[in-house]
């Protein structure tokens, strides 16, 4: 649809709404979002898709309920506010105390994710030889791998925002992402090894020179060499270590253990019933310990390349970076209208939702653990005893995001301050959330800082999916539990 003709469809059904006895406030917003994705496994096409989706959402908040509906007739707009007004009424009768937005200033904006090259002007053929190449180079640098896979993820949405209060913004956004794997079997057991990251790989916020930059082809022999080795290592010893761990694990570690206890509409107990709640639900902002002093999180929407950035969330409310945990103390949730209205305060801008047909909810943007001044050589260099942990390949974590297990990929191990070249299969540490950020006594510095993408955080119900970014360098964690027995 022509974005003059949308804007004019979108402010007419507001005009509708507005004129509507007891509502207090509407917002309209419409997401046109195109996707593509392509795999490959065992040197063939695994599979090759792309999609668009066209549709609008309609928020509507009359006497202190909400009520929303989706719909991707744009010629009955009116039909579909009628629906969200009627839901809204329908909620008063279990409604058992108003619904309150915190207040916002009236934007009318754009914004876009800056790009170089756009990835769906790339050709399908490059895109698979691109993933051929990095399996080949896998295949022949270990020939008994059981399996090697590649896979890349595009999307780019339009996204169209007005509201009853005269906001209008629109804003042009793209992701892009992948990755590879290697799996090995023998004794019994499967060992992969992934890179860049495992559950799909990195994502940013970026164009086509974001996958170029990633290097996989340059990266595919060490992958499969490493899953072979790891068939042949040793089980990870058990016991209480120091450990370092990289990017690739802390970025899940922050998603899980931090982003999702910070999230207000968690602590208040909205999410509840599916995703769960938060630890931090009798904290006192300003005055909890979190971690030790090292440990300073921000979130930050406007971070460059992040996931979670954009200029406006789907409230209307600025992108901003957000204080959240500053030298080991607690400070702020993340929020949007509704919840941050809740405590008094106004919202920070996190309130998104993953298509036309869902109600925005509060989502992390970019959480990232703020780089310290430790080098690589140092954080290691202060152990005498303990492992390096690289890559994901499974966790685990209460409802309360407070006791967790994470296990990786592969762990490295330390011996008087070196790495020794040995590794181990699958290792697995354990903690509970405030004591293990306590343990943390150093952070690399601004050269090993990167930003890292997570294209699959669910939450909702009806289910949503988010993406979000987190950005580190490798951490070190004193007298950690590791392995599965008792220590």
């Amino acid at each position: 649809m022509e974005p003059v003709v949308l804007k004019e469809k979108m402010q007419q059904v507001l005009s509708f709404i507005k004129a509507q006895e007891g509502v207090e406030y509407a917002d309209v917003r419409s997401n046109y979002i195109i996707t593509e994705n392509c795999s490959t496994e065992n040197m063939k096409v695994q599979s090759l898709s792309s999609a668009k989706n066209l549709g609008y959402g309609i928020r509507v908040y009359m006497q202190g309920s909400m009520g929303f509906a989706g719909s991707q007739d744009f010629e009955n707009m009116e039909a579909t506010a009628k629906i969200a007004m009627e839901i809204a009424q329908a909620t008063r009768l279990t409604q058992k105390h108003p619904v309150k937005l915190a207040p916002k200033p009236v934007v009318v904006a754009s914004y876009a994710t800056p790009i170089e090259i756009d990835p769906f002007t790339v050709s399908k053929e490059e895109k698979l030889g691109l993933l051929f190449e990095a399996e080949a180079l896998m295949r022949e640098a270990a020939p008994q791998l059981f399996r090697t896979q590649g896979n890349l993820m595009f999307r780019h949405e339009v996204k169209t925002w007005a509201d009853t209060d005269g906001g209008f913004i629109t804003q042009d956004l793209y992701e892009i992402g992948g990755s590879i794997s290697a799996i090995a079997i023998g004794k019994g057991e499967m060992q992969l090894r992934s890179y860049p990251n495992s559950a799909g790989g990195n994502f940013a916020t970026a164009g086509w020179e974001f996958i170029k930059a990633m290097d996989l082809p340059g990266n595919a022999a060490r992958v499969g060499r490493e899953a072979m080795a790891l068939v042949e290592a040793e089980e990870c010893p058990s016991g209480i270590f120091d450990i370092v761990i990289a990017p690739s694990q802390l970025v899940l570690q922050i998603h899980e253990s931090v982003g999702h206890p910070i999230e207000l509409d968690r602590m208040l107990g909205y999410e509840a019933g599916m995703a769960g709640t938060s630890f931090l639900d009798s904290v006192e902002p300003g005055k909890f310990r979190y971690g030790s002093e090292h440990v300073t999180i921000v979130a930050d929407a406007t971070a460059p390349g992040g996931v979670g950035t954009f200029g406006y969330d789907d409230d209307g409310v600025a992108a901003q970076p957000i204080e959240v945990i500053t030298k080991g103390i607690f400070h702020n949730f993340l929020s949007s209208r509704d919840t941050a209205a809740v405590i008094g305060k106004p919202s920070n801008g996190t309130c998104r939702a993953d298509g036309w047909g869902r109600i925005p909810i509060v989502r992390m943007t970019n959480i990232s653990l703020m780089p310290g001044d430790f080098t690589f050589d140092e954080l290691i260099g202060g152990i005498e005893d303990g492992l390096y942990l690289d890559v994901n390949r499974s966790w685990s974590i209460d409802d309360r995001r407070l006791n967790f297990q994470f296990a990786t990929e592969v762990a490295y191990e330390i011996k008087q301050g070196k790495l020794t070249g040995k590794i181990y299969k699958n290792p697995i540490y354990t903690g509970i959330t405030p004591v293990f950020w306590g343990s943390c006594d150093g952070v690399g510095n601004p050269d090993f800082w990167r930003m890292m993408g997570v294209a699959n955080c669910g939450k909702g119900e009806p289910g949503q999916v988010a993406h979000c970014g987190h950005g580190s360098a490798p951490a070190r964690f004193r007298q950690v539990k590791v392995g599965v027995a008792d220590v």
